[in-house]
């Protein structure tokens, strides 16, 4: 009888780090290497720019207070409140867009000329009707949000393919039928295309709502107030939160847009 030599199975989470792509986090470390050497051989003035280490001891010193923690949660608050609004709201209209060619004609203009304009230049106005508290800036994120899902839910369910047009009108389908057995399952990666986007614009549209109107308690009155204050440390960290955040957010829309579309891929 022979011995077993094969090498002994490896533990499951152990298999999957080693099957992972370890290259993204190449530019991580080359980063972080640099940012070290800048500092502690004084490339830049070190009051300029703190250390990575500073960085992780007012981490410690922040989550111990619940500061930095209550911040985030009122940050998160408003950018999926406005999240949720503006793509529900972009789904809907995109939708009765696409299923109506006398409403896109009608209401269609209007909403490419709401694209082309800055989002910023909205502020002021948004400023005025809402204020400048959580309104405000969650109907700020709302209106970031409804662009991207408005115009892709719009364009995939206008441009459904003519046979299943044909086939739906063949069956008799009603409008309502026809948008939720054909229209959206055909559209459906179009749509998840905006959402996606959408939900990179929005935070985007977050950051600046808590740094343009009123400094309420969020991620964007810390960085005001590193700002003010000179605290360096305090700046630099909600800076990669953020950058942290929206890193989370790309990565959880990829994994849903990857499982909910695997049927339509070959």
């Amino acid at each position: 009888m022979t011995a077993d030599t094969s090498p002994p199975a490896r533990p499951g989470w152990l298999a999957g780090l080693r099957g992972r792509d370890h290259r993204p986090f190449v530019s991580f470390g080359i980063i972080l290497v640099i940012w070290t050497a800048a500092h502690e051989l004084e490339w830049v003035d070190p009051r300029f720019l703190p250390s990575p280490i500073d960085l992780l001891w007012r981490l410690v010193t922040e989550v111990q207070s619940g500061s930095l923690l209550l911040d985030l949660a009122e940050t998160l608050k408003r950018n999926l409140g406005g999240f949720a609004i503006g793509a529900g709201v972009g789904v809907t209209l995109g939708a009765l867009l696409g299923t109506s060619r006398l409403l896109a004609r009608i209401v269609g203009p209007t909403v490419v000329a709401h694209r082309q304009t800055a989002l910023f230049a909205w502020v002021p106005l948004i400023a005025m009707w809402f204020g400048g508290g959580d309104q405000g800036k969650i109907a700020f994120v709302a209106m970031a949000a409804f662009q991207p899902t408005v115009i892709n839910t719009w364009r995939g369910i206008a441009g459904v393919p003519a046979g299943l047009q044909e086939l739906a009108a063949a069956l008799r389908f009603s409008r309502l039928q026809y948008l939720r057995h054909v229209a959206l399952p055909a559209a459906l990666p179009q749509i998840f295309t905006g959402l996606h986007a959408a939900l990179i614009y929005a935070w985007l549209a977050t950051v600046g709502a808590e740094l343009f109107l009123n400094i309420t308690p969020g991620l964007g009155g810390r960085l005001v107030e590193g700002s003010q204050l000179f605290e360096m440390d305090l700046l630099f960290l909600v800076i990669v939160i953020f950058g942290l955040v929206g890193l989370v957010y790309n990565g959880i829309a990829e994994r849903i847009e990857a499982r909910l579309l695997k049927w339509n891929r070959p």
